[in-house]
């Protein structure tokens, strides 16, 4: 397989017992912007997790047994928010920071310029964040990662990355670690290049199952036209 193939979503997203949080955003054969957010966790308290989606359709995660809460300023936020022309989905509260500056016209870059990894010492659990943005009957794609620059946290390194135009059947793939360990090692690289196929439930089935038993907590994902606007949306939750 050369570096210009995608991945098969399987195989990418169960290379590991735990990439952490994942943003995938892609293309359908059929031409539909494609995003999928899932979240995983190891603690407790990172486990006590459920999505929740709005009427709108945008997206929030809330704790599903609140007495058993130990901290909720990292794990409680908007995951997926709508505004104007563009739709964004990131692991943290810098959702509302994007959202805030794309309304004062000002860009993702500039918006995220203002944020750095998370405060988890010793894992600096990276700040991943991806932007959709329709016009003309297309649309384009744009993702990040905040993370520290060394095992202190001493400074914080940003990394974008623009896709102008995706190929139908194809998606990228950025998540938030590497691998389990302790600390646990944060994402390096490109966001990878995989495979998007079949209808939304054929997908939403292909990134459930392919994620690990024990540490998957929810999953969302989304199907949206670009020309009408209109979405379809699954959302899984383990605990019920």
């Amino acid at each position: 397989m050369t570096a210009y193939e995608a991945v098969p979503t399987a195989s990418a997203l169960s290379r590991t017992t735990y990439p952490g949080r994942g943003i995938i955003t892609g293309c359908s054969q059929d031409g539909q912007a494609v995003i999928a957010y899932f979240i995983m966790g190891r603690s407790d308290n990172s486990r006590n997790r459920v999505f929740r989606e709005k009427p709108a359709g945008d997206v929030f995660t809330a704790a599903f047994d609140e007495s058993r809460v130990e901290d909720p300023r990292l794990i409680i936020y908007n995951a997926v928010r709508r505004v104007g022309h563009h739709l964004v989905v990131t692991n943290g509260d810098q959702t509302d920071t994007i959202c805030d500056y794309l309304t004062a016209g000002k860009s993702f870059e500039a918006s995220l310029c203002t944020r750095c990894f998370e405060p988890d010492a010793p894992n600096f659990t990276p700040r991943i964040s991806a932007l959709v943005t329709f016009q003309d009957g297309g649309f384009s794609v744009q993702q990040s990662i905040l993370k520290s620059a060394d095992a202190a946290g001493s400074d914080c390194s940003r990394y974008f990355f623009s896709f102008g135009r995706l190929l139908p059947g194809t998606g990228r793939f950025l998540h938030t670690y590497n691998g389990d360990g302790s600390p646990i090692p944060s994402f390096t690289g490109e966001p990878e290049l995989i495979a998007v196929s079949g209808d939304i439930d054929a997908f939403t089935d292909a990134v459930w199952t392919s994620l690990n038993e024990a540490n998957k907590i929810s999953l969302y994902v989304r199907y949206t036209d670009p020309i009408s606007g209109r979405f379809d949306s699954r959302l899984i939750n383990k605990n019920q």
